[in-house]
């Protein structure tokens, strides 16, 4: 098992499982354990839990995105966008064994309730950053959302000395590589790019037009 912080919450022991499962083998696993999982091309990545204040702002971030969204299909009653957290992006257009989650989205309205959410519905995916988080764990994800085609990604950063929001940055999806010397390939068939950032000296909050006019000041992200 790998080890963790202090800082990091396990809510149950984790089990011996094969490197490799099918989404049909992770739902007869408990529930408890299956929640702790995401599969990556089949392979069983385990998603660690951070402390209170990543679930706190994970929540804030999507209160915010729900009202903006609500208030945008109010302008704008051709489109139609939903706000949540904690749910499964798969990324391919069938099959579920190749899904991240995470700690908010906004997809666009789906056809029927209880439908799954694909990489093609999603509009903005956001990820609140622990202390346990490591930069190269956070690249290879950013990474699978963006080759899966997701418009926008965000990052949110947490203050090391109080329970409050440092920084949030937005990226804005480059689908195609910029120029590169002859003979030298792109890791990545697709990237983000830094598009905006915000931070308290920004004394507005969070402001963005992209999935739609997103206006969060910083009072309705307070712990």
């Amino acid at each position: 098992m790998p080890n963790y912080p202090d800082d990091v919450a396990i809510p149950y022991a984790q089990p011996e499982l094969p490197e490799y499962m099918t989404w049909e083998e992770l739902e007869q696993l408990p529930e408890e354990i299956a929640e702790q999982i995401e599969l990556w091309d089949g392979r069983v990545v385990w998603v660690r839990r951070g402390p209170a204040e990543h679930q706190t702002f994970s929540n804030l971030l999507w209160s915010g995105l729900r009202r903006c969204a609500r208030e945008a299909s109010t302008h704008q009653p051709e489109h139609c966008w939903r706000a949540t957290t904690e749910t499964n992006v798969f990324l391919r257009p069938t099959g579920k064994s190749d899904f991240l989650t995470p700690d908010f989205l906004v997809h666009r309205c789906l056809e029927s309730p209880y439908q799954e959410v694909r990489a093609t519905d999603a509009v903005l995916v956001g990820e609140v950053l622990s202390p346990s988080n490591t930069s190269s764990d956070m690249e290879a994800k950013k990474s699978r959302y963006a080759n899966a085609g997701i418009p926008w990604y965000w990052e949110v950063s947490l203050a090391e000395e109080a329970s409050a929001i440092a920084r949030v940055r937005a990226f804005g999806l480059q689908a195609e590589p910029g120029e590169l010397p002859a003979g030298v390939h792109p890791l990545w068939t697709a990237n983000y790019l830094a598009i905006g950032e915000w931070t308290h000296a920004d004394a507005d909050g969070i402001e963005f037009d992209h999935p739609f006019p997103i206006h969060i000041p910083w009072d309705e992200l307070e712990f």
